[in-house]
């Protein structure tokens, strides 16, 4: 993809040369033409020419001008096949590429679930099943591990809490843990509860409507909703 852009680049600045000759030259021959055409009416006003004549024609001149007018047209037409010819021959590597990426993740699911291993943590920031064992005292947002992305993906495909797009036949592991309110295994961005308490503790950018990582404390949903709880009550 690395030449693509100044390929298109070129031929879209040859696009637009050509685009500037073939309005100058359209312009020229309409006003070559109109200037005919009024000779011709005063001709034939002063009885110098039939109105039926064979002879009512445009020059030689104007006609050229107008076959060069349709082989410029032609011309950035033929241009313009070729970028989009050079654009589809790189979907279709892409394409090809995104194809064997996908059956190299498939792959590695089969073998992961074959041999029933946990999917790795990252870091540790990873929440363990325990509560309050994770870390805490700092924003807990991370990427999750491509094994546990992959596993996630699979499950996109059967429920419409995951954000993710891609469709792939991927096997879960049983033994991933789950989290947030959809009782998902981690995918993407994650982001923690700041309350030592929270039940779930992590959760999905997408199901708590984030974007980017919260500044400052976060509290989740269900614990901001115990917190209002409680403020009414005293």
């Amino acid at each position: 993809l690395e030449v693509l852009p100044n390929i298109l680049q070129k031929k879209y600045a040859l696009l637009r040369d050509l685009d500037k000759s073939l309005q100058e030259i359209q312009r020229q021959n309409e006003q070559h033409c109109d200037h005919e055409v009024e000779d011709m009416k005063k001709r034939i006003k002063a009885g110098g020419l039939a109105p039926d004549s064979s002879l009512i024609k445009f020059s030689d001149e104007a006609i050229d001008e107008q076959k060069h007018a349709i082989r410029i047209a032609d011309e950035k037409v033929a241009l313009a096949l070729q970028a989009y010819d050079l654009v589809d021959t790189h979907i279709q590597q892409l394409d090809q590429y995104l194809k064997k990426l996908d059956e190299e993740i498939r792959r590695e699911g089969d073998t992961l679930a074959s041999t029933g291993s946990a999917a790795p943590a990252v870091d540790n920031n990873v929440k363990s099943g325990k509560p309050g064992e994770s870390n805490r005292g700092r924003k807990k947002t991370r990427l999750a591990t491509a094994t546990a992305a992959a596993a996630a993906v699979a499950a996109a495909t059967t429920t419409s809490t995951s954000p993710t797009g891609m469709e792939l036949d991927l096997p879960v592991d049983p033994n991933e843990p789950t989290y947030c309110t959809c009782n998902q295994v981690s995918y993407g961005e994650m982001v923690a509860c700041d309350n030592p308490g929270c039940k779930i503790e992590w959760f999905h950018y997408g199901c708590v409507g984030l974007k980017d990582p919260p500044k400052g404390n976060w509290y989740c949903p269900d614990c901001v909703g115990t917190q209002r709880r409680r403020k009414g009550k005293s």
